[in-house]
Parts: C-alpha cells; structure tokens; sequence
C-alpha cells in the first residue's frame, strides 16, 4: 500500500512537472524567446513525450532557430513514435523543407521523405514540395512508366480538390458575414487564412499540368489506355480518370473515349459517366437522348458542388449565351465556383473581335471580362483567377483612347451583341 501512495505521488509530482515545463515551453516559443524556450523543450523531449504534439509544432521553430539539426531530427523522429496519426504528412513535408533549405540531405533522401508525405495526404505537403515530389516522380518515370506519372498527378489533384472544395465552403460561409458586418476579428483571420492557404492550394493543377504537357498527350495518352483498357475495364477509378483526362486534353473525337466513357457508366453508374455519354450523345447527333441522358445525371446527383461541375461542363460544351445560361446555373448550385465565372469570362474575351464596331467597344468587353475574372478571385481564391485577371488587363482600353472618344472614367457603358452587360469606363 505504501509503495503504491508513493508510486503515484512521484507520478503526480511528475506530471505536474510536466505541465510547468509545457507552459513555460510554450510561452517563451510563441513569444519567440528560442533560446531560452530550448531548455525546457529538452526536458519535455526526454520525459513528457506524450503530452501534446504541441511539443514537436513549436519545437520544430525553436530547433530551426537555434540551427540545430540534431535537435530538428530528434524533433521529427520523437513526433512521429509519440503522435503517429497526428498531421503526419505535414510533419514530413515540414522536415523535408528544413532539410532542403539547410542543405542537410541529399536528393533521395528528401525524396524518401515527401515519399511518406505524399503516401499519408499529398494535400497535406506544401504546394513546393507537391511540385518538389511530382517532379522527381515524373522524371523518373515518364519514359519507362508514364501511368505511374498520371496516377501520381490524379491522387493529388483529387485530393487537393477536397481540400479546395472544403475551402469554399467555409470562405462562402465567412464572406457572407462580412458583408453583412457579422464577422468577428476571429474569423477575419481565417478568411485571410483560407484565402491564402486556398490560393496557394489553386497553383498546384496548373503547375502540375505544365509538368507532364510533354507526355499527357492525345498521342501518348489513346496508345496507353487502348493497351490497358482490357485490364481495367472493370475498375471505376481507372476508368474515371481515364475518360478526364482524355476530356481534358481534348481527345474526344477519337473512337476510345466513347468506348472508355460507356464502360466507365455502365461499371459505376455515376452521374459523372452518365454526363460523359450524354456529350458523346450530343457529339453522335442525338440531342434528345443527350438531353435525357445530362437530366439522369444531375437528378442522380445530390451533392451541389458537384451538380454545379455537371453544369459546368454542359456549359463548355456550348457557346455564347446558352453557355453563359448554364454558368450561371452552376453558380446557383455553388456561388463560390471560381471555375464557372473565369469561362463566363473567357466567352466574353472570345467574343470581343465581334460585340463592338471600334476599337474602344472592342476594348470594353474585356472590362466585363475582367469583372469576372476579378470576382471569380474573390469568391474562390484557389480558382486560378490570376493570369486572367492580367491577361484581360492589358486588353482594356487605355487612358489615351478613353480621353479621344470624348468619355469620362466611371461612366457606364453597354456593351452590345449577346453580352447585353452594362459597365464601367476603366
């Protein structure tokens, strides 16, 4: 009996030790005093290693500041025995990043590192070491194994379109609190903390894209999935993936799209393979079975997010204002849809050259053009409104041809043809 009182006094007095240690630890972290942060993040380290992962996310900043990558290692490695399924990948892709800047590592090492990262939760990586890891992936495999390269780029594009999509919601859901004059200072902060974690997040399709232009094409894409199509037929994911990206690259004319796309309905049954055939539908001349076909899909469907990408992709399968329509009916399924206002946007810019009689309307379309773009940045900052946005920028008309048609800056302007879309004068 006694030894037991003293055993779990002497545990007692530890724990409370402990926890002393952890706030003074943290304090002096969060208000940047490293050095003397250091001491009590060793004691932690050695006798408290289970009692927060706090511990290894602030001493993470304290080994990086004190460069000592010993200390950084025992950090990581400690971290990860005591808090295995706790931002596991992150903590990988943290460490693989101060490995790289303190030129600690060598290629393959880093590489073995964002090898875990990318295995747990590639949205999980930083967008660098995302490009980092694709990269070498893609190196190393475009000439012996190009499906490995694809199935690598649709394991993180899926994934960080969760995270894109949960993004949204949440930048939605505090934007119209901001405008009503609800939102709190707390909130704000993570508005701006979703706005720049979901801009960043928006880089990574179109970075990775540029990465395999080379081999993701017609030519190279109907040679690989004709050779493997008997193996997979079967597969729903496979067979997704496979029709996207033969829509993605344009490669619809050819006989195998159809042949992936019936194969990908009839083994999932999904609104997204049955809005598939209701393009090669429209494409093979039946309008009115397309049209039952699109109606099938979307009442399938019952997530809004998706049936707004349904719409939209009817909508690119059209053009001026019937493509504009469908749009914006996928904008009334997800307001925040960055994607729907940049084609709305790209319809504008395209018909330029044909809605104005001079120079200057010419010049004005690209203003509604711009207005898009610019609220597609607003509502979804990880859309990739950017290079639109400097794009139809340069297109708009200048100070000089404002001032030589007689007109003020501000003054509406309408602009004619389809747009029908009143403006401002840049």
């Amino acid at each position: 009996m006694f030894l037991f009182v003293a055993v779990s006094t002497v545990h007692a007095q530890a724990s409370q030790e402990c926890a002393m240690k952890y706030n003074l630890f943290k304090q002096k972290a969060i208000t940047k005093k490293y050095a003397e942060a250091k001491p009590d993040l060793e004691y932690l380290i050695a006798n408290c290693p289970k009692l927060s992962v706090n511990i290894y996310k602030y001493g993470a900043k304290v080994a990086e500041k004190s460069q000592d990558p010993d200390l950084a290692k025992r950090i990581y490695e400690t971290r990860l025995v005591n808090f295995p399924d706790k931002g596991a990948a992150k903590a990988h892709s943290d460490y693989a990043t101060y490995l790289i800047n303190n030129k600690l590592a060598s290629d393959a090492e880093v590489f073995a590192i964002l090898q875990k990262a990318y295995t747990i939760s590639p949205k999980e990586m930083s967008v660098k070491n995302i490009f980092r890891y694709f990269k070498a992936v893609t190196e190393q495999n475009k000439d012996s194994n190009p499906q490995l390269v694809f199935d690598t780029y649709d394991d993180v594009i899926e994934s960080v379109q969760e995270k894109l999509d949960d993004y949204n919601v949440k930048i939605a859901k505090l934007q119209a609190k901001e405008e009503a004059g609800t939102i709190d200072a707390k909130e704000k902060k993570l508005l701006n903390a979703y706005t720049i974690n979901s801009t960043s997040l928006g880089k990574v399709e179109g970075g990775l894209d540029a990465m395999i232009s080379e081999i993701a094409t017609c030519e190279r894409l109907i040679p690989i999935y004709s050779r493997d199509f008997e193996a997979n037929k079967t597969d729903g994911v496979w067979l997704k993936r496979a029709v996207s990206r033969m829509y993605n690259k344009g490669c619809q004319s050819d006989p195998l799209f159809e042949k992936l796309a019936v194969a990908y309905a009839d083994v999932t049954q999904s609104a997204d393979a049955f809005n598939f055939v209701a393009g090669i539908m429209d494409r093979n001349g039946d309008s009115s079975g397309a049209a039952s076909m699109r109606k099938k899909a979307f009442d399938l469907e019952t997530d809004p997010l998706k049936k707004a990408r349904l719409k939209l992709r009817e909508a690119q399968g059209s053009s001026g204002s019937r493509a504009r329509a469908l749009a914006n009916e996928a904008l009334r399924y997800n307001p925040n849809m960055g994607k729907a206002y940049l084609f709305i946007a790209s319809l504008y810019a395209k018909s330029a050259n044909s809605c104005g009689t001079d120079e200057f309307e010419k010049r004005m379309v690209y203003v509604a053009a711009l207005n898009k773009a610019q609220k597609a940045a607003r509502v979804d900052p990880g859309c990739g409104a950017g290079r639109y946005i400097s794009n139809y920028k340069r297109n708009i008309p200048s100070k000089k041809l404002i001032f030589q048609k007689g007109l003020a800056s501000g003054s509406s302007h309408k602009i004619g043809c389809w747009i029908g879309e009143t403006v401002r004068i840049p």
